[in-house]
């Protein structure tokens, strides 16, 4: 059996963009989501105080905090189905800090 340097590098360069990539993307999506969901909290809070709507504030965090747990199962799985090499997951860092 024949070791071959150039076929894992090549391998760890892939993996390492392809993370890079994901993170960079990940990052941008998630700004976007939440300025998005911001500004809809922030025009509901702003619709109670002129007496439009009435918000149970209780059920309002409570439905939070089912999408977070939600959100962090997502992030599991998807986890689970990426490579886990550390090429990918350094890129991936690399990648989110810079997004």
């Amino acid at each position: 059996m024949e070791f071959n340097l150039n076929a894992m590098f090549g391998d760890m360069g892939v993996g390492a963009v392809v993370g890079f990539i994901t993170g960079f993307a990940l990052k941008k999506i998630m700004k976007l989501a939440m300025a998005i969901i911001g500004a809809y909290l922030l025009s509901l809070f702003w619709l109670q105080q002129k007496g439009v709507i009435v918000i149970d504030k209780e059920k309002l965090f409570n439905l939070a905090a089912g999408w977070s747990s939600e959100i962090l199962t997502l992030g599991e799985k998807i986890m689970g189905i990426l490579p886990g090499t550390t090429a990918f997951l350094a890129g991936f860092y690399i990648g989110f800090r810079k997004g």
